[in-house]
């Protein structure tokens, strides 16, 4: 019967307070939507940048309700739009500033099961899990019924936590209370949940889906129809062909153990065309910064970018197992596809990026100087997380990878207004970045005769010249072509110190990569021979957290490769740095009056990553 359920084509009944709204066309011809649209108001030149978060977790999800989270779908909504939302530890949560959109992700398996043990009108009441479920209290306790799940998430009886109508229950409130929330022009939210598949060893092959519309499948895919990613595609290429359009967005590929990227399909077969073709179609985007670490790059992968290790969480998700760089890592990953698109015609990671957060106490990983962490009571305390010594004037820090957790990230997107059609098809065709919490805005051209970004209509004629982040641009023989890079400082957090563009070419059969330095703050000079800044002299005072120097408010530059080579199949992203400020866990030591955890980055350079623009030779 689940089967049944699951493959149908069939809709949940809905409560939308609006009209249903249909995706817009896309930019992107390999990742098709439907094929009408409604025109969208507004000329590309008047796109705003929107920030919110695809990747929230409520009491809905098997680990964050194991973790001490009972905050509902409703509650996560009401909290994304300023509100105030307790935390599993006991106290209040608040934006700075209300999200623009959002999205309920929690996990499809065992979707409601863990909540449903606490109701006697449910058959999981009975579950042997049930009363320990009931009875969780410390973290002792909280731990063993996680393990215990991921037990039964392995094992030949997980279909026992699976009930039909609990299942339902949940992923129909998620659908409704999405709808319910959404408020065209003010707040946009989309339906969506997570996909859970791993590989044998851990090996983390996540994604989230998120659907355009007000319309979702009667039950979501999970792991438990396959842990095979290539059959939620097809799943979801199904799910399009009767009406309901979405796309998939892995995450964490950190921890991937290399499984995210490979160059193999699941059953261990070199990647071909059809399998581009059909990842692209289904995942256009890739999230490449939140909670549980950075995903943009690797201090082993790019060793000449010094900028490289931020953030990096080293082991696979819920273990200390590490995770090898090779295969897990965005920028490998696209210099990869680089190299398929050059010697066989076919590219299966093109990806756009967008950050989340990844949060399971139904709210957002808070600010560096405001973190509420990622889970509900086993880590809401200094001490829990490494960033306290574990008693009273000791020097002894709690050995722990959620030390290694960020407090980010935020999803952007370069939309005409804040609706579902208009996002979504910022979504579709790459129009995205990804920021590493705070606020920046991200801008990116490149064409030929672009004009000089801060003069009269610069955008629109960027627009019109160029292509934006996501696009492409056919090479003209022998002509190189022109890059505008834009950044703006949020205003509630630290300056810009820099401006750069991430480059990789394939050479010789051979991707290779460059960072240069385009933009830097005070007007300095970026020097020819190394592509850089002269050496930022912003500082943070460790003794409260005020940072010190000067910095930009906007970094902006019309560019142009020195070491172009006409024929060359090329990528380049935009990367802007903030100066430096204090890291959450030098905040906590701060706040505790202690000295901070000697073996923790002291400091960080907030960021934010474009969407690549990929150049080609045409066909």
């Amino acid at each position: 019967m689940r089967r049944h359920l699951l493959m149908a084509a069939a809709t949940l009944p809905l409560l939308a307070c609006q009209p249903s709204e249909e995706a817009p066309a896309t930019a992107d011809s390999a990742a098709p939507g439907p094929s009408s649209a409604p025109a969208l108001s507004g000329s590309p030149a008047s796109r705003q940048p929107f920030y919110g978060d695809l990747h929230v977790h409520t009491a809905y999800s098997f680990d964050a309700f194991a973790m001490g989270t009972l905050a509902s779908p409703d509650d996560a909504y009401h909290f994304a739009k300023g509100g105030v939302l307790n935390h599993p530890g006991g106290f209040p949560m608040q934006l700075d500033r209300p999200m623009d959109f959002y999205a309920v992700t929690d996990h499809a398996f065992f979707m409601g099961a863990l909540k449903a043990m606490t109701n006697q009108e449910t058959p999981l009441y009975e579950h042997e899990l049930a009363e320990s479920v009931r009875s969780m209290g410390d973290e002792q306790s909280r731990g063993t019924i996680f393990q215990n799940l991921i037990d039964f998430v392995r094992s030949d009886r997980a279909m026992e936590l699976v009930n039909e109508q609990v299942f339902s229950d949940a992923w129909q409130d998620m659908v409704e209370t999405a709808n319910r929330h959404n408020d065209p022009g003010h707040f946009t939210t989309f339906i969506g949940y997570e996909y859970t598949a791993s590989g044998p060893a851990f090996e983390n092959l996540h994604r989230n889906v998120i659907f355009d519309g007000d319309k979702a499948p009667v039950l979501p895919f999970s792991r438990l129809d396959s842990n095979n990613p290539e059959d939620l595609w097809r799943w979801m290429d199904q799910q399009r062909a009767d009406g309901l359009e979405s796309l998939a967005i892995p995450h964490n590929s950190n921890g991937s153990n290399g499984w995210m990227f490979s160059q193999l399909d699941f059953s261990g077969n070199p990647l071909d065309a059809a399998y581009a073709d059909l990842r692209m179609r289904n995942e256009p985007l890739v999230e490449n910064s939140q909670v549980k670490g950075t995903s943009d790059t690797h201090p082993a992968l790019s060793p000449n970018d010094e900028w490289a290790e931020f953030e990096i969480m080293k082991v696979r998700i819920a273990t200390n197992l590490a995770s090898q760089p090779d295969g897990s890592y965005v920028r490998q990953a696209l210099m990869n596809g680089l190299e398929m698109q050059s010697a066989q015609g076919f590219n299966p990671f093109k990806f756009g990026v967008i950050g989340s957060s990844d949060t399971h106490n139904a709210s957002y990983a808070g600010a560096e100087d405001d973190y509420w962490s990622k889970t509900g009571v086993l880590d809401d305390e200094p001490v829990e997380r490494g960033s306290v010594p574990q008693s009273e004037g000791g020097t002894e820090y709690l050995s722990t990878y959620r030390s290694t957790w960020s407090a980010g990230s935020l999803a952007a997107a370069w939309a005409e207004e804040n609706t579902r059609p208009s996002i979504y098809s910022a979504f579709r065709r790459k129009e995205t970045f990804s920021t590493s919490g705070t606020r920046i805005a991200v801008r990116f051209f490149a064409g030929y005769d672009l004009p000089e970004p801060g003069t009269e209509n610069w955008v629109e004629a960027a627009y019109e010249a160029g292509v934006p982040m996501g696009g492409d641009v056919v090479m003209r023989r022998e002509e190189a072509p022109h890059f505008v890079a834009w950044a703006r400082q949020d205003p509630l957090a630290a300056p810009l110190q820099r401006l750069q563009l991430i480059k990789a070419s394939v050479r010789d059969g051979k991707a290779q990569e460059t960072v240069f330095d385009v933009a830097c703050a005070g007007g300095a000079a970026v020097d020819p021979a190394t592509h850089r800044c002269p050496e930022s002299t912003a500082s943070v005072d460790l003794s409260n957290c005020a940072a010190l120097g000067e910095g930009a408010a906007v970094l902006q530059a019309r560019w142009e490769d020195p070491d172009y080579r006409a024929g060359e199949n090329a990528m380049y992203y935009v990367r802007a740095l903030e100066n430096p400020t204090c890291r959450w866990s030098t905040w906590d030591a701060v706040r505790a009056g202690v000295a901070p955890n000697p073996e923790l980055p002291l400091t960080l350079q907030e960021r934010a990553w474009s969407s690549p623009i990929w150049l080609s030779a045409g066909r």
